[in-house]
């Protein structure tokens, strides 16, 4: 093609998704926040359990006697979509914290207050991974804090199998405003409202196990993120 006519052809083509409202979106916006190297700009909160970079992939292991533990972003998100794989043994279920904090004293738990949470533990939004019968990969737990789960995927068609045991699963978060939505696999799990955290870090958690078993594993790859703007559409 005529470089002339092959450059005019990108700007009319541009041009006409603007004015049909649709936004131009460079593959660019989406950032890694894992340079697949080291664990640079992350740190580790709530447990003693281990993180280590193997091949470009964030390897999380579970130690006999800790509690949950997440590494997390060393900065806050408030709007953003967020890309990632994850494979994660059968065994141990996991999840990716949104708009977290950690608990700065002891504090009672709000869903339990005999129950209290210690200073440094973590609390907030939950996407989970599980294995697939459990019907909760995708829906979000409130760690920490209501312990209660945000949403139903049941009443979503193909939300209970979208997540596949023993092999890499794609997430993808939105959170925009109070509302919250994920998908795994490309498919719909879940959508809700909620207004109790407008930003917080981003964490990979590698959840706490019965003594005597593991060690398990959890891995990640592909961590993407684009930060949302005031009217940004995102479908």
């Amino acid at each position: 093609m005529n470089p002339l006519k092959s450059a005019s052809f990108i700007v009319t083509a541009a041009a006409v998704a603007f004015s049909l409202g649709a936004p131009v979106r460079a593959a660019s916006e989406l950032a890694l926040i894992f340079n697949g190297k080291s664990l640079d700009g992350w740190s580790v909160k709530g447990g003693t359990a281990k993180y280590q970079v193997e091949q470009g992939t964030i390897v999380g292991t579970t130690t006999d006697g800790s509690k949950n533990t997440f590494l997390c972003t060393n900065r806050d998100y408030a709007d953003f979509e967020l890309i990632l794989e994850v494979l994660c043994d059968k065994e141990l279920n996991s999840g990716m914290q949104i708009r977290s904090h950690v608990y700065q004293k002891a504090t009672p738990q709000a869903s339990q207050p005999k129950r209290t949470r210690e200073a440094g533990e973590v609390y907030g939004y939950q996407c989970e991974i599980a294995t697939a019968d459990k019907c909760v990969s995708g829906n979000f737990w409130d760690e920490g804090r209501w312990t209660k789960w945000h949403d139903d995927l049941t009443k979503r068609p193909g939300a209970c199998a979208a997540f596949k045991e023993g092999q890499w699963n794609t997430y993808r978060i939105v959170a925009q405003g109070d509302r919250i939505r994920s998908w795994v696999n490309g498919v719909l799990c879940a959508d809700f409202r909620d207004a109790q955290d407008a930003s917080g870090f981003i964490g990979l958690q590698v959840h706490a196990i019965k003594a005597g078993t593991g060690p398990y594993k959890v891995r990640w790859k592909n961590i993407k993120l684009r930060e949302l703007k005031p009217g940004d559409t995102v479908k």
